[in-house]
């Protein structure tokens, strides 16, 4: 009896057009694992982002935070959320870029187009 239970939901799962196009697809290999780069130089690979929605505190309401992937030292900038890319660029500038110089890689969690500004006014700089 389950037998045919079984077969017949198979059967409907196999014509629901849904259930195909859910279905993951184990036919196709990704590829091989990766492994990570061994980061040897400190300050030449970094993650930026953002800590907002703060308590306003003497006009400043959000913090940069520039992290070192190889140490894990952190710089942290207080600023506010209304900075521009050209502020931010500054801030980068003056509490980071002027003591460890161009760094070769930074991970970025924003959009594209902010990313480009960004690069954009940090080679202007």
């Amino acid at each position: 009896m389950w037998l045919g239970v079984i077969r017949d939901v198979g059967q409907y799962v196999e014509g629901y057009d849904i259930c195909q196009r859910m279905k993951n697809k184990t036919d196709v290999l990704v590829g091989k694992l990766k492994l990570s780069e061994v980061l040897e130089k400190p300050w030449t690979y970094l993650m930026v982002d953002f800590i907002m929605k703060l308590l306003l505190v003497a006009g400043k309401d959000a913090v940069l935070v520039v992290c070192n992937r190889l140490s894990k030292m952190t710089h942290f900038v207080e600023t506010t959320e209304r900075t521009l890319v050209k502020g931010l660029m500054r801030l980068f500038r003056d509490n980071v870029w002027k003591l460890y110089r161009l760094s070769e890689s930074i991970i970025l969690d924003w959009d594209l187009q902010f990313a480009a500004e960004i690069t954009r006014e940090l080679n202007i700089c």
